[in-house]
């Protein structure tokens, strides 16, 4: 368990997506090579299996993660507080309920973008969040579900949750549809609309408004923050994690901390060699980081050589040393 001090409220300029299976412990440790500076998230964490389970299994991070947010999925209030309260013992910035994954499974759980119809509910989880623990409050969700997506409503739902104690709405750009699409094709199907969070903003400039949805380069992040108040990039900082590096100084006015791609690795190598020593899978680690050399002439002999080896038995630092000296050499 982490016993750090709760700091002030992150920096959330430029965050990266909550992603199951994907934005793990190793996943973010990685991304905090390429930048100090961006809102790490947790994958969504749901609040049964948080208070079902043994809380380390789930809330384990490593100090270098943060500024770093916890994730919930949720419906009932105090179970929330109780997982509030677990996310600040364990040291993190911020806690965020998901309000926007539109899958069969997370809605059988009641938590979810369905949460969206029920706009009463999710004010009473807020509350209970806010008055459980100092950490910060946040609440990711749609610009609408199913045919519930005019802005009058969104404005409404905003504005209830504003009123039990959040000051702080990442919102994705697309409505969801409950019924009839996969997760991935609510992600693709359902059209961008980054009008109607821009409108938010101008409508409630008293809240910080943070922009998500086919965000793919730092770019489009300064074009976007010239209307809102941060933006979160989803599965193009996994796909190509690169595009991360150049976020300290751009948006943060900060130094970039790696200086190239081989040097990353170089600095992922003393985690590697410390959690395979432990028993931990290489795989579990090299698995995010595929696509670091994404676009760089050579980068398949990089990926093949992890996929083809990275899962073998007696797999360890040597591995990612090896497939380190296959990688393209250009920066």
């Amino acid at each position: 368990m982490n016993t750090t001090e709760i700091p002030p409220s992150p920096n959330r300029r430029l965050s990266v997506a909550p992603m199951l299976d994907w934005t793990d412990r190793y996943c973010r440790y990685f991304h905090r090579l390429l930048t100090r500076h961006t809102l790490l998230y947790t994958e969504m964490v749901t609040t049964g299996a948080l208070l079902h389970n043994e809380p380390a299994r789930f809330l384990d991070f490593f100090p270098e993660e943060h500024p770093l947010a916890l994730q919930l999925g949720g419906s009932h209030p105090d179970d929330l507080a109780r997982c509030c309260r677990l996310a600040a013992e364990w040291g993190y910035d911020e806690v965020n309920l998901n309000l926007g994954c539109p899958s069969d499974r997370v809605q059988s759980g009641m938590f979810g973008a369905c949460l969206m119809a029920r706009p009463a509910l999710v004010a009473d989880c807020i509350r209970a969040m806010v008055e459980a623990s100092p950490l910060p409050v946040t609440a990711k969700h749609r610009i609408g579900i199913d045919d519930l997506d005019s802005y009058d409503r969104l404005t409404a739902f905003v504005e209830q949750l504003s009123e039990a104690g959040c000051r702080t709405f990442i919102v994705h750009a697309r409505k969801a549809w409950l019924q009839g699409l996969s997760p991935k094709e609510n992600r693709e199907v359902p059209p961008l609309r980054y009008e109607t969070v821009y409108r938010l903003k101008q409508d409630f400039p008293q809240l910080e408004i943070i922009l998500n949805g086919g965000v793919l380069n730092l770019d489009q992040t300064l074009t976007h923050l010239q209307q809102v108040d941060g933006v979160m990039i989803g599965r193009e900082a996994y796909q190509n994690p690169w595009i991360l590096v150049d976020a300290d100084r751009r948006i943060f006015g900060a130094d970039n901390p790696a200086g190239s791609r081989h040097q990353v690795i170089e600095d992922l190598l003393p985690l590697v060699e410390q959690e395979c020593s432990r028993g931990i899978p290489l795989k579990r680690i090299t698995r995010h980081i595929l696509g670091l050399f994404h676009g760089q002439p050579g980068a398949k002999k990089w990926r093949r050589y992890l996929s083809e080896n990275a899962h073998l038995p007696e797999a360890g630092p040597d591995t990612l040393r090896t497939a380190l000296e296959l990688a393209p050499k250009a920066h």
